[in-house]
């Protein structure tokens, strides 16, 4: 009995040293992403669950139990051993990359490296603790062969989506957080998550839209969120008796625009009287804004219209409204 002790003592000690862990780890979030308090974790979760094993080996052993095999629990003992690993380092992974988001990283990089590396983790402990679970090595890579080969026919669809997800990360026609559409679909919304099938796309009105991976090696890919510049185009329309103040009414204009700090004058400013039209005289201005956040351009827009507004009213003049002139004559 003084083994059962010794054992119940060390489980005792080394579930104390875990909860410890769980306990630090939850109320300083510096700790929580120190490697030494994770390993230390592990170490001592994995020498619980081998007291454990080795305190039911003994006990079967005691009572002549037979109908349950020590071999299973061996086996099951290693298989929690292993997911504990794994989710105490996905757990280090996830706070690993939200630091490094939260530090000015990109997100679509620090994403997609954090899940190459889950990846890299599964695979190796599934290599590592295939052999205690009888499986071998040389098994599992001719398993993953054929296993490919029937993956790759049975599951085209969903290889080709992950192979695009791949390439998307390559590729970069957009990143995480970035407003896209396609002139092609009906797509259009901020883009969520880039994942290893779909890309996840939050519409305009709040809508998730999944979208697989595979279907943007087809169609074009507008990206307005990285744009430099938004563009205000207009069209300016004065009466036809207003034909003498378009000089000076297109020279004020442009000058308003030269000084609105909003503007950027390293673009395109084009302030002309371009085209007769059936009712109007028509003055186009072209120019583009420092920002491109869509409320941002909007009020700098309605500022620029509004000043126009007063320009033209400054100097005498209006807009046209189409009209038609009826002349009746008595016959």
């Amino acid at each position: 009995m003084t083994v059962y002790w010794i054992n119940a003592a060390i489980f005792l000690v080394l579930v104390s040293i875990v909860l410890s862990c769980l306990f630090v780890m939850r109320r300083r979030s510096g700790l929580s992403r120190s490697i030494t308090i994770h390993f230390i974790y592990v170490v001592a979760m994995s020498g619980a669950l081998l007291t454990v094993n080795r305190t039911i080996d003994r006990l079967l052993h005691a009572y002549d139990i037979t109908t349950i095999k020590p071999e299973i629990i061996d086996n099951l003992t290693f298989a929690a051993i292993g997911l504990t690993a794994m989710e105490r380092l996905f757990r280090l992974i996830n706070r690993l990359t939200y630091q490094q988001v939260k530090k000015g990283s990109d997100r679509t990089s620090a994403t997609s490296v954090a899940r190459v590396i889950k990846l890299a983790i599964v695979l190796s402990l599934v290599l590592l603790f295939g052999e205690h679970l009888g499986l071998s090595l040389s098994g599992l890579l001719a398993f993953g062969g054929f296993g490919g080969i029937a993956i790759g026919i049975a599951g085209r669809d969903v290889l080709s989506n992950v192979f695009t997800g791949v390439m998307l990360y390559f590729d970069r026609p957009f990143r995480l957080g970035d407003w896209i559409r396609s002139p092609d679909r009906d797509i259009e919304g901020t883009v969520e998550e880039i994942g290893w099938r779909m890309t996840r796309i939050t519409t305009f009105d709040n809508r998730p839209l999944y979208v697989p991976n595979s279907l943007f090696s087809s169609i074009s890919v507008e990206n307005p969120g990285q744009m430099s510049n938004r563009r205000i185009t207009t069209s300016i329309n004065l009466r036809y008796e207003d034909a003498g103040k378009v000089n000076a009414i297109v020279a004020d204009i442009r000058a308003m625009l030269r000084a609105n700090r909003n503007i950027d004058l390293t673009q395109d400013l084009l302030v002309y009287f371009n085209e007769f039209g059936d009712y109007s005289i028509n003055i186009m201005v072209y120019c583009f804004t420092k920002t491109t956040k869509w409320a941002e351009w909007l009020e700098v827009q309605q500022d620029v219209y509004l000043k126009v507004i007063e320009i033209v009213h400054a100097n005498d003049a209006d807009f046209a409204n189409p009209e038609q002139l009826i002349s009746l004559k008595k016959c």
